[in-house]
């Protein structure tokens, strides 16, 4: 027997399943197995579950927005804005503005890959941060286009080969932390899957803050990568470990803080489990003396210029 209500069923009535950020990232997405994007997705649910705030995604051309499916279902269980490649931050600028004008709550996050960060959509990135629009912009770097077949970007290290570099690329990693880092943004930092505490207190900090705020994810792709699925995690942590990839805040552009210090630990072994890299090509004690170079640079920053953090008066 039909049954009559009060009022019209919302979205949530429908489909049975909750729409919040609790579940930013719904069960049942298509994305691979060992996916470092999705497990940030899910952390960064997770965050803005603790604290207590609603959040809208701005999501250029790349796997994040694959995974939201197709219409009508999606894999989000938030507002999320499929943008052009080139423009996410135009898009949350707006839809930040919007926001304000109506006395609204809640983040604007862009979620975007490195090739709508460091190269297609560095522009309107740049125009964003020179403006410190209100936004949250997340980069999860798998270091490739990988929604069109794995092709390079300037994001790519050097040697990886890809399907536009299949003898290896042979330019070095741009500096896109650096490049944050020169536009003053109120905060800025890198994360890894594989230090969890670290990630969260991050995601908390910057949730926290306002202006324009810019994390760097370093997200395996075993697509792309062509490693193992269940390594991901290990593969980030020795990243971190070997001084591949440092772990770091920037306040405002100029103060610093290193978060965990390399081991220093051989990282031959994250080239050899991912295939797309010859280890018979990589010089390895060149490449140890590159990231000794680059940490010795960061930590110089650190200590000329820590970060002092200022204490609310009582």
């Amino acid at each position: 027997m039909a049954t009559t209500t009060d009022h019209p069923p919302d979205a949530t009535e429908f489909s049975g399943i909750p729409c919040s950020e609790e579940c930013l990232l719904r069960p049942g997405h298509t994305n691979c197995g060992g996916c470092g994007m999705s497990v940030g997705l899910t952390m960064l649910g997770r965050a803005l579950e603790r604290a207590n705030q609603r959040c809208t995604l701005a999501i250029p051309a790349c796997c994040g927005i694959v995974t939201a499916g197709a219409y009508p279902t999606t894999s989000y269980g938030v507002p999320t804005v499929a943008t052009t490649f080139a423009a996410s931050p135009a898009f949350a600028s707006g839809i930040a503005g919007v926001r304000d004008l109506n006395d609204e709550e809640g983040q604007v996050i862009c979620w975007a890959g490195d090739g709508g960060t460091y190269d297609i959509g560095i522009a309107t990135l740049s125009a964003a941060a020179e403006r410190n629009e209100d936004i949250l912009y997340i980069c999860y770097d798998n270091e490739i286009y990988g929604n069109t077949g794995g092709q390079r970007s300037s994001a790519t290290p050097a040697s990886a080969r890809t399907t536009t570099t299949p003898g290896g690329k042979t330019e070095e990693k741009k500096d896109m932390m650096a490049i944050m880092a020169a536009h003053r943004v109120p905060y800025a930092a890198t994360l890894s899957i594989a230090h969890t505490e670290d990630f969260d207190r991050k995601l908390d900090t910057a949730l926290g803050l306002h202006g324009t705020r810019f994390l760097l994810l370093h997200a395996p792709c075993p697509t792309g990568w062509k490693s193992e699925p269940g390594e991901s995690v290990e593969l980030v942590r020795q990243a971190v470990s070997s001084g591949l990839f440092a772990l770091y805040e920037v306040w405002s552009g100029t103060e610093y803080r290193i978060n965990v210090e390399p081991r220093w630990t051989d990282m031959k072994e994250y080239f050899t489990r991912q295939r797309r890299f010859d280890t018979a090509e990589i010089d390895l004690a060149s490449t140890l003396t590159a990231c000794r170079a680059r940490f010795d640079r960061l930590a110089l920053l650190a200590r000329e210029f820590p970060y002092r953090e200022v204490k609310a008066s009582k």
